[in-house]
C-alpha cells in the first residue's frame, strides 16, 4: 500500500500513514480516543520527501499494514521543530477538517498583490500560536517574523489572516459588524496603538487557542520563510454554500 507524509498544523507533528488524506482527516477527527474530536490541519507532503533531520526509513519500516490486512492509520515521526524542516517546495495540499470529520483541501494559488486594509489580525498557527495586529501586509509580515535578525522570530511560519471589518482602516471608530471575537475591546485598542506610529505590529494575544473560526478567514493561509511563501486561497462564504455546502455546514458547527 502506499504511505503517505502529513505535517500536522497542531499539535506540530509529521506523520506518516497509508489512509489518503480524506481518510486520514476523518481518522484525526474521529477514528481515536486521543482526539476530543477538534479541528485538525495538515498539509500533504511530497511522497519523496527526503531528510537528514527526520528518520523516514525508520517510520516507513513501522507504517506496513495490520496483521489483519487493514492499513496503518499513523506512525508518528516526530513531534519536534517539524515545520522548520519541512522546506516549501515539499508542502501539498492544505487540508482543513472539522470535528466530525469532513476534509476540504485548499490548493496553492497566487498570493494576492492588493492588500485591502491599512491594518492585518494574523492568527500564527504554527510553530507559535499568537494573535498579532500588524501594519504588515501578509508578505511583509512572513518576512519580519522569519528574519533571525529580529528579536523573536522562527524559521519559518503558517498564519492565517482573520476579517477586521470596517475596523481595518478605522480602528477607533469602524464598525466590527457581527464578527465573534471575544476579546474585540482589546483588538481595537491594539489597533489604536498602531495607529499612533509606535510600532508596527503588535501582540494581542501571546497564546491564542488553535481553533479557527472559518466565517472570520479574510483571504487564506500563508505559510513561508525568508526564501519565499506559499499562499492558500480561503473561498468566499458565497462560494462555500454554493460549492462546498456540506463542510461548510459542519464548519460553522465548531
Amino acid at each position: 500500500m502506499e504511505t503517505h507524509l502529513y505535517l500536522l498544523l497542531f499539535p506540530e507533528s509529521l506523520v506518516m500513514s497509508m489512509l489518503g488524506p480524506a481518510e486520514f482527516g476523518a481518522y484525526l477527527a474521529t477514528g481515536t480516543k486521543k482526539r476530543a474530536r477538534e479541528q485538525a490541519m495538515y498539509f500533504e507532503l511530497d511522497s519523496g520527501f527526503e531528510s537528514d533531520f527526520f528518520d523516514l526509513e525508520k517510520a516507513r519500516k513501522a507504517c506496513v499494514p495490520h496483521g489483519d490486512g487493514r492499513p496503518k492509520h499513523s506512525v508518528y515521526v516526530s513531534t519536534y521543530r517539524v515545520l522548520e524542516h519541512a522546506p516549501l517546495n515539499v508542502m501539498g495540499d492544505l487540508w482543513l477538517v472539522t470535528r466530525d470529520g469532513r476534509g476540504l483541501a485548499l490548493q496553492q494559488s497566487e498570493a494576492p498583490e492588493e492588500h485591502e486594509g491599512q491594518y492585518h489580525l494574523y492568527k500564527e498557527l504554527c510553530p507559535i500560536h499568537p494573535q498579532i495586529a500588524s501594519q504588515l501586509n501578509a508578505k511583509d509580515f512572513n518576512n519580519f517574523i522569519t528574519n533571525p535578525e529580529v528579536t523573536v522570530s522562527v524559521p519559518r511560519i503558517c498564519f492565517v489572516e482573520m476579517d477586521l471589518a470596517d475596523m481595518a482602516n478605522e480602528p477607533s471608530r469602524g464598525d466590527a459588524k457581527n464578527l465573534p471575537y471575544h476579546n474585540m475591546p482589546h483588538i481595537r485598542d491594539c489597533l489604536i496603538e498602531l495607529a499612533s506610529g509606535a510600532k508596527t505590529t503588535k501582540t494581542i494575544n501571546r497564546i491564542q487557542h488553535e481553533h479557527v473560526r472559518y466565517r472570520c478567514v479574510k483571504n487564506g493561509f500563508f505559510v513561508g520563510d525568508q526564501t519565499g511563501m506559499l499562499y492558500y486561497h480561503f473561498p468566499s462564504i458565497e462560494d462555500m454554500k454554493k460549492h462546498h455546502h456540506y463542510w461548510w455546514r459542519s464548519a460553522e458547527l465548531d
